[in-house]
């Protein structure tokens, strides 16, 4: 972590996330964002958003990132790091392009981006970037002063996201019966994505035996799990699985998935499972319906008692590693070399996505990155 607390060049720091609906006549049009330009039916998407009408149609992320926000402006404050911090969504309000108006009337022309996702993947990275050149490129039509955004490298590895992880695991284990405890199996979970998206993910480098996103997590996943047997004395068998997918049905995605893994974990008789969200920052809709209800449903059925760790969401440790990445890509940008926090086997991850990373089936331009439209 760099010793300064000097943010330059950086003059405020975004949130970008994707936003959900805050009641129930946000659902569809909230879905309608998602899915704009693939032709779903309004009826079809009543269907697909059913989970979000179980929970009075409100999803928890807008919640959790104003969380987040507090604990950010708290952690800043604190150490007296004098950055104001904006949040824009993908796809609800606060929407990104509003955001972006809103920090270049407030005279912000020089912006890091934390973005909610932590791993590297077209949707949980590059989608981001182009987004951004959408913004960008209205606001430029607009004729208003661009400017220039910087995305924050990924920190699946950074010990202020890991650390929170651990700990949630050993808190859930600590929720078993004691009979049950030494006998549970780790499921870390993530989202499904098709398997071409993963085999794609990262730079060309990383290309091949799942790409950077499964690399990434399989790292993640082992660095907790050591960390739970050193401090236990437990050696936990765990797997990598996968959840929330919404893809046709034809095209391969990662799997297995979590209620699949369930059935199996029973079949072979294991007494517990603990479920470890490790592909999500905060316990949004994919955690509160896919596994506190659809996943825990499927385990009560089994008879497998289950219970299901927390995520980073605002642990005054994450907002501490967001300021450490913040200043570390400040003094970079300054021409400082900055000792890099990454915990595990595959380093810290690059400052400035390299031309191909993370392809999409259609190129797009896509800002903060090397093949940028906008410097």
């Amino acid at each position: 972590m760099p010793d300064e607390l000097d943010p330059a060049p950086y003059d405020a720091l975004l949130l970008l996330s994707f936003g959900g609906p805050e009641g129930p006549d946000d659902v569809v049009p909230f879905l309608e964002n998602v899915t704009r330009g693939r032709g779903i039916p309004k009826e079809r998407l009543k269907e697909v958003g059913r989970h979000y009408f179980l929970f009075d149609g409100v999803s928890p992320i807008n919640a959790q990132n104003r969380a987040l926000l507090d604990a950010l402006r708290a952690d800043f404050a604190e150490s007296g790091l004098d950055l104001p911090v904006y949040w824009g969504n993908r796809n609800w309000a606060p929407y990104l392009i509003d955001t972006l108006r809103e920090m270049i009337t407030d005279g912000r022309r020089h912006i890091a981006v934390l973005a909610t996702s932590a791993y590297a993947s077209y949707s949980g990275c590059r989608q981001y970037r182009e987004n951004l050149a959408d913004a960008l490129a209205t606001l430029e039509a607009e004729g208003l002063p661009l400017p220039r955004v910087d995305k924050l490298r990924h920190y699946f590895n950074h010990p202020g996201f890991v650390r929170p992880m651990i700990d949630g695991v050993l808190a859930a284990l600590d929720d078993l019966d004691p009979s049950l405890r030494s006998g549970a199996h780790l499921a870390f979970t993530t989202h499904s994505i098709p398997e071409s998206a993963a085999d794609s993910s990262g730079t060309v480098a990383d290309h091949g035996d799942g790409g950077a996103y499964v690399k990434q997590h399989l790292d993640i996943a082992r660095l907790i799990a050591d960390a739970v047997r050193e401090e236990t004395g437990v050696d936990h068998p765990w797997r990598l699985v996968y959840q929330s997918r919404s893809g046709a049905p034809h095209i391969p995605w990662l799997e297995p998935d979590i209620c699949e893994h369930l059935e199996q974990l029973h079949g072979a008789g294991v007494p517990a499972a603990v479920m470890v969200p490790i592909g999500f920052v905060s316990d949004h809709m994919e955690v509160l319906y896919d596994l506190d209800t659809e996943a825990t449903a499927k385990a009560a059925e089994l008879g497998l008692p289950v219970r299901r760790s927390a995520t980073v969401g605002a642990d005054p440790r994450f907002a501490a590693a967001v300021r450490e990445l913040v200043l570390e890509r400040a003094a970079t940008e300054r021409g400082q070399r900055v000792a890099r926090c990454a915990l595990g086997t595959l380093g810290p991850s690059h400052d400035l996505c390299p031309i191909g990373c993370c392809p999409a089936r259609a190129e797009r331009p896509a800002a903060a990155g090397a093949d940028s439209p906008y410097a």
